[in-house]
């Protein structure tokens, strides 16, 4: 395999894995948003926001690490290690983004109950 077909079967594999993750996160993210703003089309939109940000960050990542050159072997294992890096710094983004969506909804909750209080 040619070295452009190897960067291209990287950034179509990792683009389509980032896409998958980022519907996920925005599907699964969308009720915790809904708990912090009570108006649907302000949910809908930050949560648009919040997906194009995840989606930009993810493909530049992608991007990036697909033109590192390694070399641990072989054209196919060098793939793999590309492959690996660019499903931890996914998870990683995935984790964080999760983690936000929590911290925004305890605060949310935290002034409700300051409020009622």
């Amino acid at each position: 395999m040619s070295e452009t077909a190897e960067y291209i079967v990287l950034l179509v594999i990792s683009i389509a894995i980032a896409v998958a993750v980022g519907r996920v996160l925005a599907t699964s993210g969308e009720p915790f948003l809904q708990e912090v703003f009570d108006n649907e089309k302000v949910t809908r939109s930050v949560n648009n926001l919040l997906s194009v940000l995840f989606h930009l960050i993810s493909i530049g990542v992608v991007t990036i690490i697909s033109a590192w050159d390694l070399n641990v072997g072989s054209q196919l294992q060098n793939m793999i290690v590309k492959v690996g890096m660019v499903l931890l710094v996914l998870g990683i983004a995935y984790g964080v983004s999760m983690l936000v969506l929590i911290r925004i909804r305890e605060r949310r909750r935290a002034s409700q109950i300051a409020e009622e209080v």
